[in-house]
């Protein structure tokens, strides 16, 4: 008997001491980096007041080592904040210096959770666990999100409860937002944990949400973080009474780096939601719409609380604005019940170290103060909204555009007003062209303008020559700057304002590149230019005559061909043309009256439309390579013209829409909506396009019209062409040959040619517009790049360093369906290095110094890297050499002379030469030379 009463006073004891332990309602671990692998976590913790307060949990820094474990470590709790509603906010701080970098998984876990968690089972004697992904990188600086708006929160029984955490990283990631289930440890869920919405919390689950007439829903906002639960039940919850509920989520961060979007980490917060059983509807928000600001402007705005059971409101605002220096104003401050409506002022004064990529979120939180009889300060409902404002960079100003002898452009500016910016890109185009710039910083995507350069934002100057193909002439260019902030919260200014210049007329000045029939073999372009207006005729007097120069497709790359001697006449009708498969280019070349060449004009190439069949529709795209604009606000349409059956006569075609290209771009969709009528996949449609376009010069005509070729193509072609087969070298340009016909030194002549056939299989389509040429230097899986397009069954890859590198080749037809790649085929280097066995340092400029072999037949070729070791005969290292150190060479260079610098007496010397190549084959790319050499003085 006394056992037993013994056995009950113990255990009676240890319910005393869980019930009194019980108290930790919700948390996060917040990590900032100090400097290098050093960071300091925070771990924040919410308590029930009537609970025991904080005490002894453990800290792991996820690399091994804990904090707290120890009976002489006691957690460093510092501040502790009483927020009322039995509510309190502790927490510490620790700083850990980590070995390197890799992904750490830093937590923290106490017993015990408070009691009565309705979808905890056993939460009075659960742990509570928080964890954290810290990624170190040591390229990228990073700090952890964290939150502005306390993890506790209340709703009622029937009604749709919103909390927002109000998440604010620092760096300015991205942030993103997922559910995950409260733990009690790492990778350990805690015990019977049933979601928020399971069918046990309601009476009638199919009828859970707030209008009675759908089942409840659970959800958060992936990219704002605002949780829904749409609504609580109140089967487990009495009337005029509270329970709590438990729920985690994971805010992930991430950055662009390099092109790729990275994660660069976590924070898991695990939050308490207290519901009442009372009828009480939640007060209503009004924000002002998401808007932008420039630094150093003021922000305001008057947010409104209202209250459909006409109770008093209190506002009061979150973010991470609030985080900031100089941070926002609000009034009244601490939020206070009125109303209804409530009002609160807001105010933000920015500044230059404000300004990001990101909008800043501004979380408003509203609370009524319900009249509950039977609940004395019954805690209100609450409502979240959020007000986006983004902080963009002032314009740069003062920006004027002067032209320059030479056809240049000079630009000169003001010092940028925020020293935080680190660069200034320079836009360009022809033609002027208006922006909005309210709220849109940078430039508008289908501007026309072309980013030319970015500068070092300390730069107040540029002269543009475009080089270098040289500025046009007549072309009128225009001009803007946009400041561009660091990362990685990012930013750019607003655009600055225009400055614009003419080039004078004194060139021909193409105007017309007009595709007039399409043909394989009797295509038909007109070409229109000008005389050249401005030109000084006392230096070059008329009358003037015009040769005319054309060259394949649309780059700037390749030789141009005399197609018409010189004549007076500014117009030729180019024919004989396959202006069905090929684009062409033009230049004129002007003539005084004595012959002689004068000058030539800019590169102007006809129009070339491009099909993408899908399903329902086809796709155009289209693009010419002209020195004026095709993007023009006076003349903004571009006209298409279709067909209903396989025609090629422009007067079967009719023009059946418009695009305005400053809003749409170079691209249409044609699915049969200007006429109501859907495309049958049965037929083929055939297409051309009109541009309209202009220099922006007084003295030239506009807008310019010019028409690509037609094409054709049917609705859900998707049916590729068959591969290429059979690709091999050229035999007469391998390895060898090339060494012996390019000098010795000249290292940028090498050349792969190859050549490839279609396969002429039945089930393989013949309709080929062109090739693509991918390029690989390893040849390894994934590493493919495109290279070129061409419409022939052969390429050279030219002016190459190194002929090391393998290719793949698609076909692609007409509807623009790509084939599978081919096979692959490669190609390696023949490399060369020769040593000498004599040196005679002598000071005669004959042999004295040891190096490679120039001659013909020894050429030095595909050399990365040289280690040259000499040793004497009793095999001790005399003199050692590293082509990879900083100004020496893989020519060795050497006079003779030990380590220190001094003359080795004259005899034989062995040595060793690591030589590295660029090869195909890493294994191949390490050869080791032994030999000797005999120094004669």
């Amino acid at each position: 008997m006394r056992y037993l009463r013994y056995l009950f006073l113990s255990i009676f004891t240890l319910l005393a001491l869980i019930s009194k332990a019980t108290h930790i309602r919700a948390g996060e671990v917040i990590a900032k980096r100090v400097s290098g692998l050093t960071y300091q976590f925070t771990f924040i913790g919410y308590r029930d007041v009537e609970g025991v307060p904080f005490g002894q949990g453990v800290f792991d820094f996820g690399d091994g080592e804990l904090y707290g474990d120890d009976p002489g470590e006691t957690i460093p709790w510092g501040q502790i904040e009483d927020l009322g509603n039995g509510v309190e906010k502790w927490q510490f701080t620790l700083t850990h210096t980590y070995a390197g970098g890799a992904n750490y998984l830093v937590s923290y876990k106490e017993d015990f959770r408070n009691a009565e968690i309705q979808n905890i089972a056993g939460s009075i004697s659960t742990s509570f666990y928080v964890e954290t992904l810290v990624v170190i990188d040591p390229l990228i600086v990073n700090s952890t999100p964290f939150f502005t708006v306390p993890p506790i929160d209340q709703g009622v029984v029937g009604a749709i409860f919103e909390h927002n955490p109000g998440a604010f990283d620092p760096d300015g990631d991205s942030l993103s937002y997922f559910f995950t289930t409260p733990k009690q440890d790492e990778g350990l869920e805690v015990n019977g944990y049933q979601s928020l919405i399971d069918p046990s919390f309601y009476d009638v689950f199919n009828e859970g949400n707030s209008m009675r007439d759908g089942p409840p829903e659970l959800r958060i906002n992936p990219v704002t973080g605002t949780l829904i639960w749409d609504a609580p039940g109140g089967a487990t919850i009495p009337d005029m009474e509270n329970r709590e509920f438990n729920v985690a989520f994971v805010v992930e961060e991430w950055r662009r780096v390099n092109g790729e979007l990275i994660r660069l980490g976590f924070v898991t917060r695990d939050m308490q939601i207290i519901i009442w059983n009372y009828e009480n509807d939640p007060p209503e928000l009004e924000v002002p719409e998401d808007t932008c600001v420039i630094a150093g402007e003021i922000v305001t705005g008057v947010i409104t609380g209202t209250d459909p059971d006409g109770d008093p409101v209190k506002i009061e605002a979150f973010g991470g604005p609030f985080e900031l220096s100089p941070s926002p104003t609000v009034d009244p401050d601490p939020g206070q019940f009125q109303g209804p409506p409530s009002v609160l002022n807001f105010e933000w004064q920015t500044s230059c170290g404000q300004v990001r990529l990101a909008p800043y979120e501004v979380q408003f939180k509203a609370t009524d103060d319900p009249n509950i009889p039977d609940v004395p300060n019954a805690p209100g409902q609450v409502n979240f909204e959020t007000w986006r404002i983004t902080v963009v960079g002032p314009p740069p100003t003062g920006l004027v555009a002067d032209t320059k002898p030479g056809r240049r452009i000079e630009l000169n500016w003001d010092p940028y007003s925020c020293s935080n910016a680190d660069s200034m890109q320079v836009w360009r185009r022809v033609g002027a062209f208006d922006i909005d710039p309210t709220c849109n910083p940078g430039i508008p995507e289908n501007s026309g303008y072309e980013l030319i350069e970015t500068l070092d934002i300390s730069e107040t100057s540029y002269l543009d020559t475009n080089s270098p193909l040289g500025l046009a002439p007549g072309s009128k260019y225009c001009y803007r700057l946009v400041a561009s902030f660091p990362d990685p919260a990012g930013g750019l200014s607003i655009a600055s304002a225009e400055a614009c210049d003419s080039l004078v007329i004194d060139v021909p000045i193409i105007t017309t590149v007009d595709v007039k029939e399409t043909s394989e073999t009797n295509g038909e372009i007109e070409v229109r230019w000008t005389p050249p207006y401005e030109i000084n005729q006392a230096a070059f007097p008329p009358t003037y005559t015009y040769e005319v120069l054309r060259k394949e497709g649309q780059g700037f790359g390749g030789s141009f061909t005399s197609v018409r001697g010189p004549s007076t006449d500014t117009t030729f009708s180019d024919t004989g043309l396959n202006t069905m498969d090929k684009s062409y280019s033009y230049r004129i070349v002007l003539y005084d009256n004595t012959n002689q060449a004068v000058d030539t004009s800019q590169q102007a190439s006809s129009v070339w439309l491009s099909p993408a069949p899908l399903v329902g529709g086809i796709r155009l795209n289209w693009e010419a390579n002209v020195p004026w604009s095709n993007n023009v606000q006076q003349f903004p349409y571009h006209y298409i013209y279709r067909d209903n059956v396989d025609a090629r006569e422009i007067f079967g075609l009719q023009l059946i829409d418009s695009v305005d290209v400053t809003g749409e771009g170079f691209s249409y969709l044609d699915d049969g909506r200007f006429n109501g009528i859907d495309l049958d996949e049965e037929i083929e449609y055939c297409y051309y396009i009109t541009t309209q376009g202009s220099y922006d010069n007084d003295l030239l005509p506009e807008p310019l019209i010019n028409s690509s070729q037609i094409i054709c193509a049917q609705p859900n072609d998707t049916i590729p062409p068959c591969p290429p087969i059979s690709i091999t070298f050229n035999a007469s340009l391998t390895c060898e040959q090339q060494l012996e016909s390019i000098p010795c030194g000249i290292t940028d002549q090498f050349a792969n040619e190859f050549t490839w056939q279609m396969d002429g299989a039945a089930e393989c389509d013949d309709d080929i517009q062109f090739y693509r040429i991918y390029f690989s230097r390893s040849g390894d899986e994934g590493t493919f790049t495109l290279l070129d397009q061409t419409n022939q069954m052969g390429y050279i890859h030219g002016g190459l360093s190194s002929l090391a590198g393998c290719y793949m080749i698609t076909a692609v037809d007409r509807s623009g369906n790509e084939s599978q790649l081919s096979e692959v085929i490669c190609n390696d280097n023949c490399p060369r290095y020769v040593l000498p066995n004599v040196i005679t340092p002598n000071g005669d400029d004959k042999n004295d110094v040891f190096r490679p072999l120039k001659d013909a037949d020894n050429c030095n070729r595909f050399v990365e890297s040289v280690v040259f070791k000499v040793f004497n005969r009793a095999g001790a290292e005399v003199f050692e050499h590293d082509s990879k150190d900083t100004e020496k060479t893989i020519f060795i260079n050497w006079n003779g002379t030990n380590k220190s610098g001094k003359e080795l007496p004259a005899g034989v010397y062995y040595y060793s030469a690591e030589v590295r190549f660029t090869r195909l084959n890493p294994e191949d790319e390490v050869e080791v030379i032994n030999g000797w050499v005999q120094i004669i003085r």
